[in-house]
């Protein structure tokens, strides 16, 4: 059973704040999941084609990635709540030994910049070590921005590709094992929008 990540409460910008593993099939999950992939797909192709996603393909891609690598044992998905709204996620998976990956980071728009990015990603560096993790890797695309200056406040580091995901343009990892990983009351100001292709 996964143990409940919470922020730290002495702050007082993390107090409206908390983290708990969601199952990745919850409704939850499923409405957090098509927010996420919404806002990422209709980035890109307005940036590259000047529209939003077609709706038919919306709901083919949504519903092609059920999300069930995000499942124990070798999996969890965490939900962020503020003041007890479920307002965003992270989750990780171990695609080997020692290694895991971070996936769908995502804040909804109207809480971005209130801390809860860091979290979010801080929670998902415990649940990985948790799962034996020494290290995560991520990827991301070139045009979430705000994304990339997150993970480099966090610690990540650019890398040589570990994946070939269609949408991937840059990757990341980070070690979870030196001294200076540890969990952080930093609260960051990313939006927290995009650990992965689209």
């Amino acid at each position: 059973m996964s143990p409940h990540v919470s922020p730290p409460a002495s702050s007082p910008a993390t107090t409206a704040w908390s983290i708990a593993p969601e199952p990745f099939d919850s409704p939850v999950a499923a409405a957090l999941w098509r927010a996420y992939y919404t806002e990422v797909s209709d980035r890109w192709y307005l940036l590259y084609e000047g529209r939003r996603t077609d709706p038919d393909e919306l709901e083919r891609e949504v519903a092609a990635d059920s999300g069930d690598y995000l499942a124990p044992p070798d999996g969890l998905l965490l939900v962020a709540r503020y003041e007890g709204e479920p307002v965003g996620t992270a989750g990780v998976r171990m695609p080997a030994p020692g290694t895991a990956e971070l996936k769908r980071v995502f804040l909804r728009e109207e809480l971005r910049g209130r801390g809860g990015a860091a979290l979010l990603v801080r929670a998902a560096e415990d649940a990985a070590r948790a799962l034996g993790a020494e290290r995560i890797v991520l990827d991301t695309r070139n045009d979430l921005v705000e994304a990339r200056a997150l993970y480099a406040r966090l610690g990540y580091e650019e890398s040589e590709p570990h994946n070939q995901q269609l949408y991937a343009e840059r990757w990341f990892r980070k070690d979870l094992t030196g001294p200076d990983t540890g969990t952080s009351t930093s609260t960051g100001t990313g939006t927290g929008t995009g650990t992965s292709s689209r």
